[in-house]
């Protein structure tokens, strides 16, 4: 059975448009159109439903149905305003001119279904359910005029057809426009939430909303109810980019206040708007609308306002889509606020773990290394920190870390000691599920942990070759691939390296890479054994005791005199933590509140042994100037190379020290 025209634009309205109604005049035009108009309405409504455009083919349609009346130009045009044009929606006959047709036929058609004059120019009204009138016209032989009972069904029926193809091309339009402004809306409010930057954030939405309206200038304004003020932003001419307005003046004011939309222009009344910001800005309003900005409890937050529509005045529809707009802006604000607050408060416990993990003492050499320490921290430089084992290379690495701009993300410290070669890559790097027998599940490597962060790679020295040309190879293309995959990830992490072994000899060796030694060593700081920093091993011994003593609750205990002058004669092999161990043994077993000399009880250091080991082989004379030898070298260490100071320590004048120095051929210097 084949389809009446109406039949088949009732099942493609329905099926592209479910909550649209069908014209009318449907069962006028199932009963009323010549076969010939059903036949051609059936075949151009089955290129639509098929997805193909009716337009190249609607007049020589036209044509073919008129065919017996011999037909010449042919148009459908429709009144905009006063004047009248060919309507857009068909493509134009190329040989029709508006002007040859007589006035009378256009303005005698619109108050009948039929007109056929004497010219030869023949009207009909259409009916598209649209507030522009319409004409189907067409031009034919003066003969014809004698046929119009056969011409006038044949020219309603073409006219109520193009009427209902208006409609149905009019509903795809406004429907392709409705996705797109919705797109757009998603995809604007895709970038708002991936935005961090604040400035670039409000400029973002100030442009979405001048472009989707149409309009010369946006603002968004957010309250500050502490001061009673709006503060718009962006706003051009204005030193620091923001505009501070009272929140009772104004439109902007009046939104605020009520929480609902408003739009103004120049036939308005004039006193609702404020012009204070128009002098201050060097701007003529002509036409505003603005709408509340509200968070996700409903609570307002500011107002979003659009000024200067380019072509008329800001509709209905343009209140509506700032309406939605502002939906995701006011989101976007709130979530860019929450991301602001988190970060201060993230910078806030950087900074107080920053205090706890400090390099502590006051001699030379540890008030110069702060000082570079501060200045490289605020970099993205590499740093390779050198230092005997003990003196706080991880502390000072983690110092660097929390007042650096990656304070925010991970640090992430690897021994590269523990680790053999085997294992290396899939530690730094991660490998993919099935990589080798172990590997049941992926796992993401230390690089990628770190992204964004700080990597801490601590004894770099003894990292094998063949895991330095890895290392090397990740640096240099900040880029990994997991063991057992085949996807390039991209990292993004700063280097900071420790080791306690001259890695310069190491190079000299063939012992470690020279172009990853180069790479590692953009700034080298270099930590002084505890024994060289005289006066601050008594401050780090201070800064243990108070710290254990809050652990357990306990007063903190004082050293005496002689444990003093003890920790600052030790030659400390094991450093700073070998210092802390010897501490927080003291603070739990020392059962007074003054600490003796007696209670420290240090700890034999292996090399001490080796040491007593190589002097037994030698003779008495050689063995005890050797001992001499090392002993007032260490005494001058740890008086911070204070001659007198070192003197003292050792128990013998000033002059005495030097002339003993100069037996044993040591180096003297003055004060």
């Amino acid at each position: 059975m084949t389809r009446t025209s109406p039949e088949l634009a009732g099942l493609l309205v329905s099926r592209k448009h479910p909550n649209r109604e069908m014209p009318s005049k449907t069962d006028y035009l199932s009963s009323h159109w010549p076969p010939v108009v059903r036949e051609l309405g059936c075949e151009l409504l089955r290129q639509l439903a098929a997805g193909e455009p009716f337009q190249p083919t609607f007049y020589p349609a036209i044509s073919g149905v008129l065919a017996d009346f011999r037909p010449g130009a042919i148009a459908i045009v429709r009144q905009r305003g006063k004047d009248w044009s060919p309507e857009p929606t068909f493509n134009v006959d190329s040989d029709f001119r508006l002007a040859a047709v007589p006035e009378v036929v256009i303005s005698a058609a619109l108050d009948a279904p039929f007109l056929l004059h004497d010219s030869g120019w023949v009207a009909a009204a259409i009916d598209s359910n649209d507030t522009a009138p319409g004409l189907l016209v067409v031009q034919v032989p003066r003969s014809a005029v004698k046929q119009a009972d056969a011409l006038r069904p044949l020219l309603i029926g073409l006219a109520q057809l193009a009427g209902l193809l208006i409609q149905i091309a009019g509903n795809e339009t406004a429907r392709d426009a409705e996705i797109q402004r919705l797109t757009t809306m998603l995809e604007i409010a895709a970038t708002w939430q991936q935005q961090r930057d604040w400035a670039e954030l409000l400029e973002s939405m100030a442009e979405a909303a001048t472009q989707l309206l149409d309009a010369q200038r946006a603002s968004i304004f957010l309250w500050d109810r502490r001061r009673s003020l709006l503060v718009g932003r962006p706003a051009m001419g204005v030193e620091g980019g923001q505009l501070e307005v009272d929140d009772s003046a104004g439109i902007v004011g009046a939104v605020l206040s009520s929480g609902i939309a408003k739009r103004w222009d120049g036939s308005d009344s004039e006193s609702e708007v404020n012009r204070k910001p128009d002098a201050q800005l060097q701007f003529q309003t002509t036409s505003l609308v603005a709408v509340p900005l509200n968070n996700r409890n409903g609570k307002r937050m500011g107002v979003f306002e659009v000024l200067n529509k380019r072509d008329g005045r800001f509709t209905e529809q343009d209140e509506h889509v700032l309406q939605e707009l502002a939906v995701h802006a006011a989101a976007a604000i709130e979530n860019s606020q929450e991301r602001e607050r988190l970060a201060q408060n993230c910078d806030q416990l950087a900074l107080a773990a920053a205090e706890n993990v400090q390099v502590i003492g006051e001699s030379a050499a540890v008030v110069a290394l702060r000082k570079t320490t501060d200045r490289v921290a605020k970099t993205d430089l590499s740093v390779l920190i050198l230092g005997e084992n003990g003196t706080g290379k991880e502390v000072l690495a983690r110092s660097i870390h929390l007042t650096g701009p990656r304070r925010r993300e991970p640090f992430i410290a690897v021994n590269c000691a523990a680790i053999v070669e085997t294992l290396l890559e899939s530690e730094l790097f991660g490998h993919e599920k099935g990589a080798f027998t172990d590997a049941h599940e992926a796992r993401a490597g230390k690089f990628e942990i770190a992204n964004g962060g700080t990597l801490f790679l601590d004894e770099i020295g003894d990292m094998s070759l063949g895991g330095q040309a890895k290392l090397l190879r990740a640096l240099e293309e900040k880029v990994i691939v997991r063991v057992g995959g085949f996807t390039s990830i991209n990292t993004d992490v700063r280097v900071l390296a420790a080791t306690n072994q001259p890695l310069a000899e190491l190079v000299r060796q063939k012992r470690f890479r020279e172009d990853l030694y180069f790479r590692l060593n953009v700034v080298t700081l270099k930590l002084p054994a505890l024994r060289e920093r005289g006066d601050d091993i008594l401050l780090l011994a201070q800064h243990f005791l108070e710290d254990f003593a809050h652990k357990q609750g306990h007063r903190v205990p004082t050293l005496s005199s002689a444990a003093q002058q003890a920790l600052k004669s030790h030659p400390w092999p094991g450093n700073i933590r070998e210092l802390r161990n010897l501490i927080e043994r003291v603070s739990y077993l020392c059962s007074s509140d003054i600490i003796q000399a007696s209670d420290l009880t240090f700890s034999a250091s292996p090399s001490d042994q080796s040491d007593s080991q190589r002097l037994a082989h030698k003779s008495l004379n050689e063995a005890t100037r050797q001992f001499q030898i090392q002993h007032i070298q260490s005494a001058i260490q740890r008086a911070g190379h204070n001659m007198t100071e070192a003197a003292a320590m050792l128990g013998v004048h000033r002059s005495n020290l030097y002339r003993k120095m100069k037996q044993l051929d040591l180096e003297t210097m003055d004060d």
